[in-house]
């Protein structure tokens, strides 16, 4: 290994006041006059300071067009506000500044690696500017729910609150999975109405406007509608007004303790419309797969095939073939109302529809994608033994690779319904079905060595085994009761694969067995009443000792779910109503805001996935569970303790992340051969700082053993 050139520098600091406002982040004695830290010649370093002193837990951002795709490198003050900027490209001039809780953006300062910088903190004037780089979960934390006594709704002619509405629990549950999951709700985009809207006689007839613009627009004003419309104009209206008028939010607290060693690094892909639903870095099961190469990205929106090169920082796109030209985009071609961003220009064309990707062992990048139209079933779906229990009439999406190897991508023709897709141990990829509720899957290893595409695959939707015989037989048994099935994880060792449905309220975790179809259902234990809130789940992993892990989206908990502690029977009549092992589940509430005036522990953040890091890719250990902090620009990670640990993306504001994976390039090379990665995935990335032209971004994360190692 060459042998790095250290620099020493020392640093000197004053401390003074904070003002009454800003007193919660007062900060620790600097711990004497001086401070030494070590550089090497691709390195940044310095000691942050204000007006107040060292300025502890603050952001350190390092931002450079001078590669080839935007690079940016962001790391967090220590305790006495040193910072270190580690691995900076050599001939790469970076823009420097300082972002943090209780400060205005400093002005940035220019800098080549290799050199020391003391960069000078602005405390913010007062408490609205300072606001103003808060998380989006923050500023939503500020609407206000209808009060309990309103549910259930009455309709249009009584208080205004659709039937359909039943607690308040189902009225946050539509805000947050039908507005969240496309967005975040309380960035400036969200909270402020944009004056490219147009003019109206009030807040409500704007909002009226504004869930209808874009080629979105009908859902979001579906959305709206299902809460019952004008009382749900108005709970909108009321949020924004009251902001305009100078409401803030309460302050996050800054990074303490091993946050504060978190490096991001992060690097620009895609378009200025581009919808990167899902990054993929290694293979799953082996994340010393690919080690060093490729992070690819699908865009939902534009059917992009997105891929950067970490080492030469380095961004290209590849369309995602269909071979069908009959093939219909899945966004609307039309707008009800124009953009306020792009006017009546369509910004989005994506028959391949493309939504997640999964790694083989040879490399293969599988993803659920479609190439040709969902009713031109092969001849073989309604012959296949699994059409016995499940006809397949549709297939909206089927499955395409990507071989690095070759550049190609290959289309895989399948029956069933594909979303996320996942490989178990024996290279068998599992899709789960957001349109038919079942779950498919394709051994792999048939389709290599014959290339019959019937043989290879299957299909199952659950049922219950009411007589327990191991067996379905439709005239005894009943199917399971879903038409969405959101995401699949196989089990690790006993062949079962489980899959996450979102609704009806509560939701439910689905396990299958695919070799009978023989399946149990399983609620997050919810009873509103009794303050018992748990609901929605959508993401779905797994641990190294087979426990579920799940993100149960809109109540704001990332749960377990062990089903060795079910009490009660796995199978028959007693086993149907979904709240039958309130004792398997484990809920862990995650931190920031809650909701005003509701029954129940509600977080106002949004948990659109979790990953479970079996492998230790990140170096909390093994089998630590995270949950993505789609609403707070974060990932969330949970100590065996119960605490968490909140690592935030400070720049661009509006990190909404939907997944993540974890890779280790160099098990020998410590923090820096382990990272975890995600991406900003927004439908309307444009709705991130800096607007429209601001591109998505794939951000690795490394923990580090302390704020300056190098």
């Amino acid at each position: 290994m060459k042998k790095r050139q250290l620099i020493l520098i020392v640093a000197v600091g004053v401390v003074s006041g904070w003002s009454i406002w800003a007193a919660g982040w007062q900060n620790p004695p600097a711990g004497g006059p001086s401070a030494t830290i070590a550089i090497a010649p691709d390195d940044i370093a310095g000691v942050v300071t204000s007006a107040r002193g060292p300025e502890a837990g603050v952001w350190v951002i390092a931002e450079t067009p001078d590669t080839p795709t935007k690079l940016r490198k962001i790391v967090v003050t220590d305790d006495r506000g040193r910072y270190l900027l580690p691995d900076l490209p050599a001939k790469a001039t970076f823009s420097i500044w300082v972002r943090g809780y209780g400060l205005a953006d400093s002005t940035p300062v220019r800098s080549l690696p290799g050199r020391t910088l003391a960069l000078r903190a602005t405390v913010a004037p007062d408490p609205r500017i300072a606001a103003r780089v808060y998380p989006a979960n923050y500023w939503y934390s500020l609407i206000d729910i209808p009060a309990e006594k309103d549910f259930p709704g009455t309709g249009a002619t009584g208080n205004g609150i659709a039937p359909e509405m039943r607690t308040q629990h189902h009225w946050i549950n539509q805000i947050k999975a039908n507005c969240n999951v496309c967005h975040q709700m309380g960035n400036q985009a969200t909270r402020e109405i944009p004056k490219a809207l147009g003019t109206f006689p009030s807040s409500a007839a704007a909002w009226d406007t504004r869930v209808q613009a874009g080629q979105d627009g009908q859902g979001m004003s579906n959305m709206v509608t299902g809460l019952g419309r004008q009382r749900g104009l108005d709970m909108f209206a009321n949020w924004t007004d009251r902001i305009t008028r100078g409401d803030i939010p309460p302050a996050p607290p800054r990074p303490q303790g091993i946050e504060r060693n978190v490096v991001l690094t992060m690097w620009d892909w895609g378009g200025p419309a581009t919808f990167a639903h899902d990054e993929l870095t290694t293979d799953k099961r082996n994340p010393t797969a690919n080690a060093y190469g490729p992070i690819y990205g699908v865009d939902w929106g534009n059917d992009g095939f997105l891929i950067i090169d970490p080492l030469e920082h380095s961004a290209q796109e590849l369309r995602i073939p269909v071979l069908d030209p009959r093939v219909p985009p899945g966004k609307a071609q039309s707008m009800p109302v124009p953009s306020p961003y792009w006017g009546d220009k369509l910004y989005w064309f994506d028959p391949a529809i493309t939504n997640h990707a999964a790694m083989d062992a040879k490399g293969r990048v599988w993803m659920s994608s479609r190439f040709r139209r969902p009713e031109d079933q092969p001849a073989f779906c309604g012959t296949h033994p699994s059409a016995a229990l499940a006809p397949q009439k549709n297939s909206f999406r089927q499955v395409q690779y990507f071989d690095p190897k070759t550049r190609q991508f290959k289309q895989v023709n399948i029956c069933f319904d594909t979303h996320h897709v996942q490989f178990d141990k024996d290279e068998t990829l599992y899709g789960n079905g957001v349109f038919s509720g079942a779950i498919g899957w394709i051994n792999t290893r048939v389709l290599d060595e014959t290339g019959d595409e019937a043989k290879a695959q299957g299909w199952c939707r659950g049922y219950y085994d009411l007589n327990q015989d191991g067996k379905v037989d439709p005239a005894v048994d009943r199917q399971i009761e879903v038409s969405v099935i959101y995401s699949v994880i196989p089990h690790p060792s006993d062949g079962s694969v489980w899959g996450a449905a979102p609704g009806p309220m509560p939701g439910k975790i689905i396990r299958i067995d695919p070799k009978t179809c023989v399946g149990e259902a399983y609620e997050p234990p919810f009873d509103p009443a009794a303050g018992i809130v748990g609901y929605t789940p959508r993401g779905i992993d797994i641990d190294s000792n087979g426990v579920i892990w799940t993100a149960l989206a809109s109540s704001g908990h990332l749960a377990s779910f062990d089903r060795r502690k079910c009490k009660g029977p796995l199978q028959g009549p007693s086993s149907t109503n979904g709240q039958h092992c309130r004792e398997g589940w484990t809920l862990h509430s995650v931190p920031g805001p809650r909701f005003k005036g509701v029954r129940g522990d509600v977080a106002v953040d949004f948990q659109y996935y979790n990953f479970v890091d079996r492998f230790d890719t990140f170096g909390l250990g093994a089998n630590t569970p995270f949950a993505n902090g789609t609403n707070s620009d974060s990932l969330l990670a949970l100590r065996p303790d119960g605490t968490w640990l909140v690592f935030r993306v400070p720049y661009p504001l509006g990190f909404f992340s939907r997944g993540m994976d974890g890779r280790i390039d160099d098990p020998k090379a410590g923090w820096k051969g382990r990272a975890i990665y995600a991406d900003y995935g927004p439908n309307a990335v444009w709705h991130m700082e800096g607007g429209l032209g601001t591109r998505s971004a794939v951000v690795k994360f490394q923990m580090r053993p302390d704020p300056l190692a190098r």
